[in-house]
């Protein structure tokens, strides 16, 4: 299948994101709560993914959570505690950037959990999870796929742009060399924590537009009918000629020049 072009992904993407924009005035409307897990190897694309699906909404009402390693208090508390506090309220759509699944891959592929610890993590992620639905929480769960030779093209693009070298870390560089071990690791992930509550979904990104417009279509057909109209709201002209800008204290600053 050939890559999908920009012009055909933009003018796919757009009545999808309609819908997203339909469905977080419905969750604010219902008071639901949405909790969405992006997952998966390095470079697949989550962050595009995220921004794609967030792009119209409210980041009031919809928020992106990406936490960094814990630090030595939170390595001390119970796995799953820091994340807690980052979980939705009524009316809420949170997207989390990886999640408590770091434990079933990076930690354990690169060492940073002992296999004790991921033994655990693995009893205990569906019972986690299961509290969380059984309380109404919508968890949507998604992994996203890429061959290495893709992984590899975009590990360089990220080593050669300087916009993009913030992404490529040490750590990206080492787990190159550990592609075989993070597919053994996600398969134990998901033969443990794929469950009739909380199931994975993994989605093709290979292509990373045709993958953004699988999850999209994906997460808006698993909800349930969101369709609710947009508030009336009444917009009467002005009641004279438009103002302008007027200034005292400070004025702006000069304007670039193309």
């Amino acid at each position: 299948m050939s890559k999908l072009k920009r012009k055909d992904y933009e003018e796919l993407l757009e009545p999808l994101q309609e819908e997203l924009a339909t469905m977080a005035r419905w969750a604010q409307h219902a008071g639901k709560r949405v909790l969405v897990l992006f997952e998966g190897r390095d470079t697949a694309g989550k962050g595009g993914a995220i921004d794609a699906v967030r792009e119209y909404m409210n980041p009031r009402q919809c928020r992106v959570v990406a936490l960094p390693k814990p630090s030595e208090r939170e390595a001390t508390q119970w796995y799953f505690q820091r994340y807690v506090p980052h979980l939705p309220a009524a009316g809420e759509i949170v997207l989390f950037d990886r999640s408590w699944y770091n434990r079933a891959g990076v930690e354990k592929v690169m060492g940073f959990a002992s296999d004790a610890q991921v033994k655990a993590f693995l009893r205990e992620a569906p019972l986690f999870e299961k509290m969380l639905v059984d309380d109404g929480i919508l968890l949507f769960k998604y992994w996203l796929c890429c061959d290495q030779e893709q992984q590899e093209k975009r590990f360089l693009e990220r080593l050669r742009d300087p916009l993009k070298r913030w992404k490529l870390s040490p750590i990206d560089v080492e787990a190159r060399a550990k592609y075989g071990e993070y597919t053994r690791a996600r398969e134990a992930m998901l033969k443990a924590t794929h469950t009739p509550c909380a199931p994975w979904t993994l989605v093709d990104f290979n292509d990373q537009k045709r993958g953004r417009l699988t999850l999209i279509r994906d997460l808006l057909d698993r909800l349930p009918d969101t369709t609710i109209e947009a508030p009336a709201l009444e917009f009467p002209p002005l009641a004279g000629k438009p103002a302008k800008e007027r200034y005292g204290v400070l004025k702006p600053i000069p304007t670039v020049k193309a």
